[in-house]
């Protein structure tokens, strides 16, 4: 049999430049080695604080919403056809609610965009989580000062609209072609009465909320009461979860009454490491949920299928994240120097660079802060500095790699610039007032 060479040529091609990258890695210098190091200490880190806490409740979201919310309800709120204002005010005010970093919105985001949402209004959503954090702008105001505070709160909320909106006029004709695509199915005659499906999620959500509560620096005032009682809102939160489970959903008391006797047994033995309580809960309610019934069933399913689609893309890009640029105070393949020295004065080069920088570094929420202030420490431009916060919460580059995967390339690209573009000019307009 004759071999076709041409059709050898692209494995041929992968295989000598595999062969060349082993040939010459440059193993043993210390940049390298260094950058390598600091890629597995952010995936630790990034698995230790955000993966159980954060991200397993999102799944978990995501997965009911999928489920337990009407399909008819999101198309009628979010969809192409819903009334723009609507749309987007939902979009925004639900983002705002949440407060969470650029990868825990993922698995949310996804939940919205596959079950009808249009392409705008989950931009809106994707957009208005991590970056409008009313804590996270307060803490912004108070270190950075409140001129840069203000303008990233302005500069936020107008982004997740104007962004969400020409994503949909760029896109339009993909998005009808979407929605055409769309069959709805019809209302059941006995629905689930709308309360309870806004409890089901408002419990569900406080879990996640309080679960992830900052510390704040002033051990005083609203913010610190909250934390110190975190786990306390947390756990009752739970329990109302429970309750509603078993009401509504059809648990059977016994096994929410085990999972919570089991988990309130590690919070008493283990209090100083509350993760064990929180995840022997998640243990239990998967348990719980797939032996009863099939809708319950269904709500793991989904919750799963969407661990499998994000997660493995959130630790690579978190990897690559931390071999490119390195933890917060640490350096990766690049060295913070050069960062430093190119991010000072208010050119437009400098704008542009921090918003680059700012897509495509990992922030965990509040991170960006102290981050922005060591580098305004080291000659960083007041501009530069409101770009990179416009920018850095709501991108990274495990953010794009897993939005590529729910919306396609050309969109995810086409929003990274249109967030790059826009985080460029307002600094720039910011840094000339």
């Amino acid at each position: 049999m004759q071999m076709s060479w041409k059709n050898e040529l692209k494995p041929l091609g992968i295989i000598i430049v595999v062969f060349f990258a082993s040939f010459f890695l440059p193993v043993g210098v210390y940049r390298f080695d260094n950058a390598l190091i600091e890629g597995l200490e952010l995936v630790k880190w990034y698995a230790q604080e955000h993966v159980l806490l954060c991200l397993v409740p999102a799944f978990f979201i995501a997965g009911a919403i999928g489920v337990f919310v009407s399909q008819n309800a999101v198309m009628r709120y979010l969809g192409a056809g819903a009334k723009k204002t609507v749309a987007y005010l939902v979009a925004s005010v639900s983002g705002i609610i949440l407060a969470v970093c650029s990868c825990t919105i993922l698995p949310l985001f996804a939940g919205i965009y596959t079950r009808g949402a249009g392409l705008g209004p989950a931009i809106a959503f994707l957009y208005s989580g991590p970056a409008i954090s009313v804590l996270s702008i307060i803490l912004t105001a108070r270190i950075l000062g409140p001129e840069i505070g203000i303008a990233r709160a302005v500069g936020a909320v107008s982004f997740s609209v104007i962004i969400g909106f020409l994503m949909e006029l760029i896109f339009k004709k993909d998005e009808a072609e979407r929605s055409a695509q769309i069959h709805l199915p019809e209302e059941s005659s006995t629905p689930r009465p709308v309360y309870q499906t806004i409890l089901y999620f408002f419990f569900m959500i406080s879990i996640l909320v309080f679960a992830n509560w900052g510390k704040p620096d002033l051990q005083q005032g609203v913010w610190w009461t909250v934390f110190s009682l975190k786990w306390v809102i947390t756990s009752v939160s739970a329990v109302a979860f429970g309750v509603i489970l078993v009401l509504w959903y059809s648990h059977q008391a016994w096994k929410i009454g085990l999972v919570t006797v089991v988990s309130a047994m590690f919070a008493y033995i283990l209090p100083t490491v509350p993760i064990i309580a929180f995840s022997a809960g998640f243990i239990g309610l998967t348990w719980s949920a797939s032996t009863s019934g099939e809708e319950n069933g269904s709500w793991i399913y989904a919750s799963w299928d969407f661990t499998k689609q994000i997660l493995p893309l959130l630790l690579m890009g978190v990897f690559i994240a931390g071999f490119l640029l390195g933890r917060p105070g640490n350096e990766g393949i690049i060295p913070n120097q050069w960062v430093a020295t190119l991010v000072g004065g208010n050119s437009f080069f400098a704008n542009f660079f921090s918003s680059i920088v700012g897509a495509f570094m990992y922030f965990a929420t509040l991170t960006e802060v102290p981050i922005v202030q060591g580098l305004m420490g080291s000659g960083m431009g007041k501009g530069p500095s409101l770009a990179l916060l416009l920018a850095g919460p709501a991108l990274s580059l495990p953010n794009m790699l897993v939005i590529r995967s729910v919306i396609g390339t050309k969109k995810t690209v086409v929003f990274s610039l249109l967030v790059i573009i826009m985080a460029t000019f307002s600094g720039m307009i910011f840094g000339m007032i």
